[in-house]
């Protein structure tokens, strides 16, 4: 029997080389096995002993999700340390009034985290494995005995308005939730063997409770895989959980009405929408298996080895869960709070009651007080609050009072009602819950996302709506809506709320009081709530725009236009596209967004959450040219033909191989571009390791042409135009690069292509030399080196243009130079346009 959560990396030790975590870093894909995680929280512990860091002393995290914050964990706690979590997206401001209740010792700082005078030294996450190479990877034995009810983290649950709160959970408080489902886990391991590994896909961030339950406890007592990835874009996350082979997405409600959104915007698109919503409504009474096979098309997108989602840290809309659950996954939903370590009553996966928060964990004790709020008492409740010390947090019996309203049926099920705060007393005395008011609201195909707060005087719901359509008759959709709710119910007051989304917390809940502070405010200068919008201003997703364009968001328009007036160029619109896809949880288009589009455009687009995909945006990304058996016959055909004919018409005079040698693994190598042969070349100049799997970067538009020719040819041209696009990519491995649209996707793909062991070349000219001069190179290269973590090798050409241009077509030997400079690798926050301007310096020095 566990005593403290220091047993979990001895189990690593004994998984070995399991692979235990695999994470998206940029392009890249990185796993990690267990072994390694064990080692590097054993040499994270010694890190914090050379430093002087031990018992009770205090570590601030501040990270994107990745597996060395998990290893840093288990370090801390070896020590005796006390993690101080805090989400990626805290403001500085926040982090440093938590760094001035605790007196952090050591911060460990992620991706973009900057220097801050009022934090303590900093040590970045991404410099882990070289700060702590030096140490020994040795099981580390703690030099104090750690104890149940010694402190494992500090997380602090507000700070927006009023004072940072900090939860202090024990090594006993998280035990008390791990214990009982590590129990009923026992029970099912005999089957488990038949679907292992089972992964996780984890969307919650290691900073709350609940996404360390599923990110980093849960997969360990399966033996699993935990995945995680930084977009929250829905069209990225069917993609992986298929690549991947997920099992179980873990992820807050609002993600999974996101992804329900996504596969009925799909079907709209092809005319199916309500030929979908007719096969669901006739799913609700037949068998699991009769449902996956009513739905087969829908798994085949997600994968066949998906089946469940595992939703928390805020309430599931019933109309989502029930969307999903008639397709044929299984949703489970738990309740909890941080203060009770983020368990009070879960769902059995396999005994699941719709509708139902599920059953108290053993060990604990639920009962509901007079006017309906849920009391929880048991080991899982926290310590107390952090002062300066630990302040106990329950009464003088033991009970926690949640501020939630809930309600228990005969068989134990827990129902939540809302929260106690948020309940809207009538003037008749009767209690009103928004939650209820929202679900009738959010079932009403015209609104996609609702929130109910009272009315300035009091007594009465105010409703604030975001359509998915702006033109949707708004007032329709209410008065349907309240023809399901009781008289005391009704919607009287209601306004369209003028952003693409709520303002919420890092766990997606909308933060209720800000929507009621604004909808207070525009009531206060005279506007009409009680119909329409809230009027027009400045730009509604201007905090991103100005993020990635540096314009003041003061000084935002709805009417400002990206190119003109945002001075955004193909490589800014890409990253403000990523940036807005990541923020509201939609998916755009590149071919939808050009340099005309203007600000409110962009907020059409993300209101609406529609794609409108065109066929110009559609490129080939030809996965089948890197399987069996295209690869060996392209190698046969490389050294066969295409080597001894490149050798036979221009022997080539290497400079800078020696620059290569202590190269390893994938490579991206940049290249001036001269002639069509360019890649033959560079090829046949590459050492055998390099040659042998080597993937081509192409002009986009011009691939996708080869492959998708116009209708107005001849089929002989048709004909030979798609056998031109079969030998370029299969005996050559090239893949698109757009010049225009679809950046992201060839991007990806290239990330792709490395992870498999394929170095990529990449001519960032976007063309070929027309004079013998070399073209500036396109900003949107800028972006590969910090995305792809691995080597970049600049090459020069010398020497072709005179063949080019004198239609030679044998060159004496020597006479042309492939030219290797030396490796280079930048930052994760260099600039992008910097590290064009850099790269093609760098070309342009080989040839002197």
């Amino acid at each position: 029997m566990r005593e403290t959560i220091l047993s979990f990396p001895d189990d690593c030790l004994t998984r070995g080389d399991d692979t235990a975590v695999v994470s998206k870093h940029g392009l890249r894909v990185v796993r990690w096995s267990y072994r390694s995680l064990a080692e590097t929280a054993f040499r994270f512990a010694r890190e914090l002993e050379a430093r002087g860091i031990g018992h009770g002393d205090r570590v601030l995290f501040w990270s994107e999700n990745r597996a060395e914050w998990i290893a840093s964990f288990f370090g801390c706690l070896l020590r005796g340390a006390v993690v101080v979590p805090l989400d990626v997206q805290s403001a500085p401001d926040f982090a440093a009034r938590v760094h001035g209740q605790v007196s952090a010792k050591l911060l460990l700082a992620g991706e973009g985290i900057e220097r801050h005078g009022q934090l303590p030294p900093r040590l970045l996450i991404a410099d882990l494995a070289s700060t702590l190479a030096r140490h020994s990877a040795a099981r580390y034995q703690p030099t104090s005995a750690i104890a149940p009810d010694d402190l494992a983290e500090i997380i602090f649950t507000s700070g927006t308005t009023a004072g940072p709160k900090g939860v202090c959970l024990t090594h006993r408080n998280l035990l008390a939730n791990l214990a009982p489902l590590e129990r009923e886990i026992n029970k099912y391991l005999k089957w488990e063997r038949f679907f292992h590994p089972i992964r996780f896909l984890n969307l919650v961030p290691l900073s709350h409770v609940f996404g360390q339950f599923m990110g980093i406890f849960v997969p360990q007592l399966l033996g699993g895989e935990v995945h995680f990835q930084e977009s929250l874009n829905p069209a990225e996350i069917i993609e992986t959980v298929k690549r991947h082979h997920i099992s179980v997405i873990v992820a807050v409600p609002r993600q999974l009405e996101t992804l329900r959104d996504k596969i009925e915007r799909d079907y709209e698109a092809r005319g199916e929408g309500e030929r979908l919503h007719e096969a669901i409504a006739q799913a609700e009474n037949i068998h699991w298996l009769k449902r996956w096979w009513k739905f087969r098309r829908i798994h085949r997108r997600f994968g066949l080895k998906f089946w469940a989602f595992v939703a928390g840290g805020a309430t599931l809309n019933s109309e989502t869960e029930s969307f999903w659950q008639r397709l044929g996954f299984a949703v489970v939903q738990g309740y909890g709070m941080t203060e009770t370590a983020s368990l009070i009553s879960v769902n059995h996966p396999f005994r699941l009651s719709r509708g139902s928060i599920g059953k108290t964990l053993p060990g604990h004790e639920v009962k509901l007080s007079e006017q309906g709020e849920i009391l929880v008492r048991g080991n899982n409740v926290a310590a107390g609050y952090w002062q300066g010390g630990i302040k106990p947090l329950t009464d003088d019996e033991g009970w926690l009072r949640t501020g939630d309203v809930g309600a228990l049926d005969e068989a134990g099920n827990l129902y939540f009602k809302g929260r106690s705060k948020d309940v809207i007393v009538t003037a008749a005395g009767l209690n009103v819950y928004p939650e209820d008011l929202e679900a009738a609201l959010d079932s009403q195909p015209e609104i996609r996302a609702s929130a109910v707060v009272e009315t300035t005087q009091g007594t009465e719901p105010f409703a604030a709506l975001i359509l998915r359509d702006p033109q949707a008759d708004a007032e329709a959709a209410v008065r349907r809506a309240n023809e399901t709710l009781a008289p005391h119910q009704q919607i009287r007051h209601w306004a369209v709320w003028p952003e693409a989304d709520f303002p919420r917390t890092p766990t997606q809940k909308i933060r209720k009081g800000e929507v009621k502070a604004k909808l207070d405010g525009e009531k206060g200068r005279g506007g009409d709530k009680e119909r329409g919008g809230l009027g027009e201003g400045e730009s509604v997703i201007g905090s991103v725009i100005a993020r990635v364009s540096g314009v003041a968001p003061e000084q935002l328009k709805s009417s400002a236009n990206l190119s003109t007036d945002l001075k955004l160029d193909s490589l800014g619109r890409v990253e403000l596209l990523s940036a807005l896809e990541d923020r509201y949880q939609v998916q755009l288009d590149e071919a939808a967004v050009s340099a005309a589009t203007t600000v409110s455009d962009l907020e059409r687009l993300i209101a609406e959450g529609t794609r409108e995909a065109t066929a110009a945006a559609r490129f080939p990304y030809p996965h089948w040219a890197q399987r069996f058996p295209v690869t060996w016959i392209r190698l046969i055909v490389f050294y066969l033909l295409l080597l001894p004919l490149t050798n036979l018409m221009c022997r080539v005079r290497v400079r800078g191989r020696e620059h290569l040698r202590g190269v390893r693994g994938p490579a991206l190598f940049i290249s001036n571009h001269v002639a069509m042969v360019d890649q033959s070349l560079v090829q046949a100049a590459l050492p055998g390791r390099f040659g042998r799997k080597l993937a081509i970067a192409m002009e986009g538009e011009k691939l996708r042409g080869y492959r998708h020719p116009p209708g107005h040819l001849s089929w002989f041209t048709k004909l030979r135009l798609k056998v031109q696009y079969a030998l370029l990519v299969s005996l050559f491995n090239v893949f698109p690069l757009p010049q225009q649209s679809g950046f992201r996707r060839s991007f990806a793909f290239l990330g792709e292509t490395m992870d498999r062991g394929y170095s990529v070349l990449v001519f960032p000219e976007g063309r070929r030399t027309e004079d013998g001069r070399m073209a500036p190179f396109r900003s949107g290269v800028g972006l590969l080196p910090t995305s792809v973590d691995a080597p970049i090798v600049p090459i020069r050409i010398d020497g072709l243009f005179e063949l080019k241009r004198g239609r030679k077509y044998f060159a004496r030997p020597g006479s042309v130079t492939v030219t290797f400079g030396e490796p280079v690798r930048f930052t994760s926050d260099a600039d992008a346009a910097g590290i064009a301007r850099e790269l093609e310096l760098r070309v342009t020095r080989l040839g002197n």
